[in-house]
C-alpha cells in the first residue's frame, strides 16, 4: 500500500520477506514523510528495521531465558543472577556500553575480577547470539565500545569530576527536583547508587550529623559524617514519601535523569559510579589518609583504596623531609666533633 495519510498523520504499510510492517511516520508534512519513508525502506531492506524493533520490545530477561535454554554453559545458571539483578526488566535497546561499564565498576568493588570477567563473558556471548542469530540487536554493548574487558584491568577506569564540571552538573540537575540532592548525596558520601536509593530518613541522623548505610554491597554497615552541604540539601527536601525513602526513585528513572543532566552540562565519558571515584580522588588529593578513605567509602580492603594513592604525591614529601632532618642532625654532630 506504501505511503498514505490517516487523519492528519502520514503512515506507511509494506510487506517484506513475508512480514507486514505498518507504522506511523509521526508527521503531517508530506515532504518530510516521504524522506522518512524512503529511509525506512532502506532500513527494512538492510534488516536494520527489524533489529531496532526487536531491541525496543525484547527484555533482557527474555534474552537470558532463550539463550540459556539453547546455549548454556555449566556455570551460566549461577552467573546470570547478578546480571539479572542489574539489567532485569530493561529492554535490550536500553543496555549500552556505559551502562555495562557501570555494572563492571560496581561488581569490581564486591567480587574478584575473575568473577566479573566470567559475568561479562556471559553477557557478551548472549548479545553475540542475539545479534548474529536472532537479529534482535545491531551492536554488542560489551564488545563494541571502549569497555575494558580483560582480567587484570581491575578498576582501570580513573574518571572523576573537576570542580568546574561538578558546578555545571549541579546547575543543570534541576529536573526532576530530586536529582540535585541525590547527586549532592553521592558527592558528599561516596555511597554507591544502590545504597543511595535504599537510604531512608531513619538512616539520616541530623542531631549526630551522620548518614548510616544499613545495607552495604559488601554486607557491612558504616556511618558517614554529614557535611553541612549535604545537610542543607537533605533538609531542603520538604515532601517525604510514604515509603520512608529519601529518594523513592527507580533505577531506570535515575539513569534517564542523570544522562540528561550530563548532556546539558556537556560532560562526556562519565558514569554514575564515577561520582564515587570523584569523592575518593578529592579526599586523597587533599591529604586524607587512605585508611580513612577506605572506611568512608566502605571498601572491603585497603587494596581497593590504594589505587587512589597516585593522586597525592605530596603525601610522600613529609617522608623525604625526615631525611633532611637526619642529614642536618648528622652534619651538626660532625661539626661539633
Amino acid at each position: 500500500m506504501g505511503l498514505y495519510r490517516r487523519g492528519t498523520t502520514y503512515w506507511f504499510t509494506v510487506t517484506y520477506d513475508g512480514r507486514r510492517i505498518q507504522e506511523s511516520l509521526q508527521t503531517d508534512n508530506k515532504k518530510l514523510a516521504e524522506k522518512v519513508y524512503a529511509k525506512k525502506l532502506v532500513d527494512i531492506v538492510e534488516g536494520h528495521h527489524f533489529e531496532a524493533t526487536a531491541a525496543r520490545t525484547t527484555t533482557f530477561d527474555e534474552m537470558v531465558e532463550r539463550y540459556l535454554s539453547k546455549h548454556a554453559h555449566s556455570r551460566d545458571g549461577y552467573t546470570k543472577k547478578p546480571l539479572l539483578d542489574f539489567f532485569g526488566g530493561m529492554m535490550l535497546s536500553q543496555i549500552t556500553t556505559p551502562l555495562v561499564a557501570d555494572y563492571q565498576d560496581e561488581r569490581l568493588e564486591e567480587v574478584k575480577e575473575a568473577t566479573v570477567y566470567q559475568e561479562l563473558s556471559l553477557l557478551r556471548r548472549m548479545f553475540n547470539v542475539a545479534r548474529k542469530r536472532w537479529k534482535w540487536v545491531r551492536e554488542n554493548p560489551v564488545s563494541d565500545g571502549d569497555l575494558s574487558f580483560s582480567v587484570g584491568s581491575r578498576n582501570a577506569r580513573d574518571r572523576w569530576l573537576t570542580v568546574e564540571e561538578e558546578q555545571t552538573l549541579l546547575q543543570e540537575a534541576t529536573n526532576p527536583a530530586w536529582l540535585k540532592p541525590l547527586l549532592v548525596t553521592a558527592l558528599h558520601t561516596g555511597m554507591r547508587r544502590g545504597e543511595i536509593l535504599a537510604l531512608t530518613w531513619k538512616d539520616v541522623d541530623f542531631p549526630k550529623r551522620l548518614v548510616r548505610v544499613e545495607r552495604s554491597k559488601n554486607g557491612e554497615k558504616r556511618s558517614i559524617p554529614l557535611s553541612q552541604t549535604l545537610r542543607d540539601a537533605l533538609t531542603g527536601i520538604k515532601v517525604r514519601d510514604i515509603s520512608g525513602k529519601v529518594f523513592p526513585v527507580a533505577v531506570r528513572s535515575l539513569r534517564v535523569a542523570f544522562a540528561e543532566a550530563l548532556e546539558k552540562a556537556e560532560i562526556t565519558n562519565f558514569h554514575f559510579h564515577d561520582l564515587r571515584h570523584t569523592v575518593a580522588t578529592r579526599l586523597v588529593q587533599n591529604g586524607v589518609d587512605l585508611y580513612r578513605v577506605q572506611k568512608l567509602l566502605g571498601h572491603k580492603n585497603i587494596a581497593m583504596t590504594q589505587r587512589y594513592a597516585h593522586h597525592y604525591p605530596e603525601s610522600l614529601r613529609s617522608s623525604v623531609e625526615v631525611l633532611d632532618a637526619c642529614y642536618k642532625s648528622a652534619t651538626l654532630r660532625e661539626r661539633c666533633n
